[in-house]
């Protein structure tokens, strides 16, 4: 079981925004911003673009409603969806509240948050996920 498929049975911790019985959506721990979010199916599955076809459609539904949330809890000119990762084998989507393009720029340095603040965050998107 990879560390994704752990964190999505709740085996390592994570700070959960929003889940149903096929997605799971949780805190990026490096974000670029605040309000970095990773969006991943719970099946474990390597490459995005190997999701059955109807697995897809759920997922980036599933995807459009946590964006939808960050937007919600952080006002933002848009959320950008990016689909990328080599470092973990699991299907992984970041969706990042963008003022900027910079904003989705994976070389820059990486925020450093507390514990508090992440607990801050993943309830704001949590609330606004569940109010949608």
């Amino acid at each position: 079981m990879d560390i994704f498929s752990k964190i999505a049975a709740g085996e390592i911790p994570s700070y959960k925004c929003a889940e149903d019985a096929q997605f799971y959506a949780f805190l990026d721990i490096n974000p670029l911003v605040k309000g970095h979010t990773l969006v991943i199916p719970r099946r474990e599955i390597d490459y995005f673009f190997d999701l059955e076809d109807e697995e897809l459609a759920a997922y980036q539904l599933f995807a459009k409603k946590v964006a939808k949330a960050i937007k919600t809890a952080f006002p933002c000119k848009k959320v950008a969806q990016v689909v990328l990762g080599l470092e973990v084998p699991h299907a992984h989507i970041h969706l990042i509240p963008l003022q900027s393009e910079a904003d989705a720029d994976f070389t820059k340095e990486k925020l450093k948050l507390s514990e508090q603040e992440f607990t801050e965050i993943s309830n704001k998107i949590r609330k606004a996920f569940e109010a949608l």
